[in-house]
């Protein structure tokens, strides 16, 4: 049997941050079938800043019963035709951001969807985990504490609140 040693193992659910948006104490939901990461978000809007578009929107990080919210701001990374697993095909935003996992810190492409129907806020895909060194535990959930970032990344690089 081979063992991976190099490997962070995480289970099926998980607590991130996204430091650079200002943002913890989220669930996520691991899916191993998903390719891209996706983070629930409404009132998508483009605009420019110094030559370069980027997208502002509202990340939606409570549950259902606990509702709350958070107005972002990130550079636009591109364009992304999704398509689900019943075959609806549909074209996202997709921004870059610092993700913190247990006591790892990396960057992840997220698109920006709306998720209002799922449980989970946010959808951890494959591509973040071979980044991250992860190998999923499908037989746990929460296996890591919650992430805690430095007080100086507590307020948004971006300035918005």
């Amino acid at each position: 049997m081979k063992t991976f040693d190099h490997l962070t193992v995480i289970g099926l659910r998980e607590w991130v941050a996204l430091p650079e948006l200002g943002v913890a104490g989220l669930r996520a939901k691991i899916d191993t079938g998903a390719s891209t990461s996706s983070l629930h978000a409404t009132e998508i809007e483009t605009f420019e800043r110094q030559g370069e578009t980027w997208v502002r929107f509202n990340a939606h990080l409570g549950t259902v019963v606990q509702l709350r919210h958070r107005r972002c701001e990130a550079p636009l990374v591109a364009m992304k035709t999704i398509k689900s697993s019943n075959g609806h095909a549909q074209t996202r935003y997709v921004i870059k951001t610092t993700l913190a996992l247990g006591d790892r810190v990396w960057d992840v492409e997220f698109t920006l969807a709306c998720r209002k129907a799922m449980r989970y806020r946010l959808l951890l895909g494959s591509k973040a985990l071979v980044q991250g060194h992860l190998v999923v535990n499908p037989g746990v959930t929460y296996v890591q504490d919650k992430p805690t970032f430095p007080a100086s990344t507590t307020t948004p690089a971006n300035g918005v609140a």
